[in-house]
């Protein structure tokens, strides 16, 4: 793991050095995110108004990582999934710089203390499932294959906490392919 992330960072650090690709959005674009979710992360485009993000990475980091959830408490960081179907368009008053918003969902898998079992250290380590909007910006360096970007999100809960919220942020570095 170690290994791959070194040589997915010395890719992205190349390209910022790159000089032969203008900035764009592409078909494809692999970065990092951090924030929350924070990690990989991969977008899709399709055409010049859509595109399909997807985040893996940590969940519970940003915010701090205990926090109250259903009869008890999250203590750490765990894993999450997040994909977003995108509408993004160009904000005509400043050159290169592009706004996006979407839905989507998101699969997380963290440690929940309950209560009434904290003392002895037990925990329940199931999935969580809901559904996340987010919108954001993100600026493409002229004459230069990535992009920095900034988004914010929600995150709601359909199981097994109905309706448990949770904002969202990030920033982030893609490099266009």
């Amino acid at each position: 793991m170690k290994k791959q992330l070194t040589i997915a960072t010395l890719a992205l650090l190349l390209g910022l050095f790159a000089q032969t690709a203008q900035a764009q959005n592409k078909n494809w674009a692999v970065g990092f995110r951090l924030g929350e979710p924070s990690g990989l992360n991969v977008r899709k485009y399709f055409g010049v108004a859509n595109a399909f993000d997807l985040n893996v990475g940590t969940y519970g980091g940003l915010y701090g990582n205990v926090r109250r959830y259903r009869g008890g408490r999250y203590a750490n960081v765990g894993l999450t999934i997040q994909g977003h179907y995108l509408w993004h368009g160009d904000i005509k008053a400043v050159n290169n710089l592009r706004y996006h918003y979407g839905f989507g969902g998101q699969i997380n898998s963290r440690r929940y203390y309950l209560s009434r079992v904290t003392a002895r250290g037990d925990y329940d380590a199931s999935l969580s499932l809901g559904g996340s909007g987010v919108a954001g910006l993100e600026y493409f360096v002229p004459e230069k294959p990535f992009s920095f970007f900034l988004e914010t999100g929600l995150y709601v809960e359909v199981a097994p906490a109905p309706l448990f919220m949770n904002v969202q942020s990030g920033i982030g570095l893609r490099f266009n392919l």
